[in-house]
C-alpha cells in the first residue's frame, strides 16, 4: 500500500526529517546523558522520560523516511472546473439538507475536523474530478450510501495553511 503525495507534501517531509535529524536528535541525546549523570537509572524518572523523548524522534524519522520511499508521487494541478487536490468544494449534502466546504487534500494532510478531506476518503474519492453541478453518490460502505451535489470549486489554497498531520 502507498500513500499518494504531492511534491510539497515530501518537500515538507523531507524538511522535518532534516530538522528532526539536526535538532530533536540532538537535543533528545544531550537530555538523555544529562540525566544519565544523575545516578541511579532504575528509580530515575528524567533518564526514562527522555530515552521516551528520543525513541519517539526516532520512529517518527523512520515513518516519515518509509512515507517518502512508498509514496505515489500525484500533481496538485487540476482543471479549472474539476476539483483537485487543495481546491475547495462546497457540497450540498442532500439527505441532511446541509451546505459544507471542505478543502481535498493528500492522505497525509487529512483532517475532517478542520475540514480537510482525504482524496482516500469516501466523499474525497466521490468529488475528485467532477465538476460544479455534478450530483454524485458517496458510498460509505456496501450498505449504505447517500447523495451530495456539488455547489462550488474553489481555487487552491496556500500550501502553508495545510501542515503535515502529526503522528
Amino acid at each position: 500500500m502507498y500513500d499518494e503525495l504531492t511534491r510539497q507534501d515530501i518537500e515538507k517531509m523531507e524538511e522535518e526529517i532534516e530538522y528532526r535529524k539536526l535538532v530533536v536528535r540532538k537535543e533528545a541525546l544531550e537530555a538523555v546523558k544529562e540525566a544519565r549523570a544523575h545516578g541511579d537509572l532504575s528509580e530515575n524518572f528524567e533518564y526514562h522520560a527522555a530515552k521516551k523523548d528520543k525513541n519517539q524522534n526516532e520512529s517518527r524519522i523512520r515513518y516519515l523516511e518509509r512515507m517518502i520511499k512508498t509514496a505515489k508521487v500525484v500533481s496538485a494541478e487540476s482543471k479549472e472546473d474539476e476539483v483537485g487536490i487543495h481546491n475547495t468544494v462546497e457540497v450540498y449534502f442532500e439527505e441532511d439538507d446541509v451546505t459544507e466546504v471542505f478543502t481535498i487534500v493528500t492522505t497525509v494532510r487529512g483532517n475532517s475536523l478542520k475540514g480537510l478531506i482525504s482524496t482516500e476518503s469516501p466523499i474525497g474519492k466521490a468529488v475528485f474530478g467532477r465538476k460544479a453541478g455534478d450530483r454524485v453518490k458517496v458510498k460509505v460502505n456496501e450498505d449504505y450510501s447517500y447523495y451530495i451535489q456539488i455547489k462550488s470549486i474553489g481555487k487552491q489554497i496556500n500550501d502553508e495553511e495545510i501542515s503535515l498531520r502529526k503522528f
